[in-house]
């Protein structure tokens, strides 16, 4: 009778590591959002974010360097706008292949790696932005969202936050979660 319980036991463990197992392996796939998949779907994220075809509201933001970027100012290149913060395991996970895909990058490819920081959201502000960038040995320009823009305007609540926009200014794409350069290079691949 002792076995049967303890075989019962094994079984039951198997079972819930299984699950954990998916579960995990769900949670960390990032979700692409091709809002014009499905009408339906727009319905359902209304008000999560912006779709497809839609002009993102423009911005004029400081890098930690203190240069200005005008998102309009892009416009004709394709652009990789990715909202982010120092806090968020997701993120740390993104930066190292967001600086390889950058470190690529040519003249001809005519991309731009647009990465907002949601320093409002931050609780040493800039300074934690420069220490981890510093930790990241991150190279391209951060941009500082001081005025919570991320949360008003472009309506990121799940970070990273990654909006995908053609040479004409549009959104193509939204990535809510963690990209690997892999996706990155296939996104703005796929994009006109």
């Amino acid at each position: 009778m002792n076995k049967k319980w303890i075989g019962y036991a094994i079984a039951i463990l198997l079972i819930g590591t299984m699950i954990v197992m998916m579960v995990k392996s769900n949670l960390d796939k990032p979700e692409v959002i091709d809002t014009a998949s499905t009408e339906a779907m727009s319905k359902n994220t209304a008000g999560s974010g912006l779709d497809q075809g839609d002009t993102p509201p423009d911005f004029e933001l400081e890098t930690l360097t203190g240069e200005k970027v005008r998102l309009s100012d892009l416009k004709g290149k394709k652009v990789i706008l990715n909202f982010w913060a120092t806090w968020c395991p997701p993120c740390k996970a993104e930066m190292p292949h967001m600086e390889n895909f950058y470190k690529k990058l040519k003249p001809e490819d005519n991309v731009e790696l647009v990465s907002v920081n949601l320093t409002s959201a931050e609780n040493r502000g800039q300074k934690a932005v420069e220490e981890f960038v510093d930790a990241y040995k991150l190279t391209f320009p951060i941009l500082l969202d001081t005025e919570e823009l991320g949360m008003t305007d472009y309506k990121v609540f799940s970070i990273p936050t990654t909006y995908i926009l053609g040479t004409d200014g549009t959104i193509d794409n939204q990535i809510v979660g963690p990209m690997d350069e892999a996706m990155m290079e296939q996104l703005v691949k796929d994009v006109k």
